[in-house]
């Protein structure tokens, strides 16, 4: 190759960035600046209505895409319940009746404690790597950030509740910044915004992650991180039935 043509192809490549990398590769770099190898963390959820409001206050933990454990610690009447997904399997404890049901697939699209997300946005049984297919959309510009727009369909048999995903993911840093859901027949459902972006943990990422169902735009549920470690030391036997009833 002669240096004209190199010197083109690397004026290409800086100018359009895309063309460089995948629309998967982004969709990877977004998904582990979020999750990390492994993660804990401590938030608050509030559930807004018209007429009505609630908090409830909650501990994560996360190894990979197929561990993860959620301690709720508020409101009182909640306190000690806890959310375990090992792999394909997920399982609630409820201290209250001494009990451990394991959700079936047919509950993921179910709402999480009354909120507007997902049994699985928040267990994440699916993974937004793995099990969908990614293709670039038109570029788009969020508060002047030129960012990635990407669309996501469910590969065939994957463990999936949406039709499709479009993902909002900004160039600089490949942060999350919109997020809409799709049902099978790609009306939209959901609306997940990032905002409040700054350091945690060893990390820059959005702090609040705001939902709003379309069909009820007066209705919303905000996650706001209070703290979050990232890659921390962690065994996969951290995520056991014995260990979701003990911990606080």
């Amino acid at each position: 190759m002669n240096r004209l043509k190199l010197t083109s192809l690397l004026i290409l490549l800086f100018t359009f960035p895309a063309l460089s990398q995948t629309a998967t590769d982004i969709i990877k770099k977004a998904d582990e600046k979020m999750q990390g190898t492994s993660s804990k963390g401590e938030m608050v959820m509030k559930i807004i209505r018209p007429d009505w409001s609630r908090e409830i206050r909650m501990k994560t933990w996360s190894l990979g895409t197929d561990y993860s454990l959620i301690l709720l610690t508020a409101p009182a009447r909640d306190k000690g319940s806890a959310f375990l997904k090992r792999e394909k399997e997920i399982w609630n404890w409820q201290p209250s009746i001494d009990r451990v049901i394991k959700l079936p697939p047919s509950m993921m699209m179910q709402s999480w404690m009354g909120s507007d997300f997902t049994n699985d946005d928040l267990v994440r049984q699916s993974s937004i790597v793995v099990d969908y297919k990614h293709s670039f959309l038109n570029d788009s510009t969020i508060n002047g950030d030129p960012v990635y727009k990407i669309n996501l369909v469910p590969k065939e048999d994957a463990p999936v509740v949406w039709g499709r995903v479009e993902m909002y993911i900004r160039k600089a840093d490949y942060l999350q910044l919109i997020v809409k859901y799709f049902d099978e027949d790609d009306y939209l459902i959901n609306t997940m915004i990032g905002s409040d972006i700054r350091k945690l943990g060893n990390r820059v990422i959005p702090t609040k992650l705001e939902v709003i169902p379309a069909e009820e735009p007066e209705n919303r549920t905000i996650i706001q991180y209070i703290s979050m470690e990232f890659d921390i030391p962690m065994e996969e036997s951290f995520f056991s039935l014995q260990n979701m009833k003990r911990i606080r």
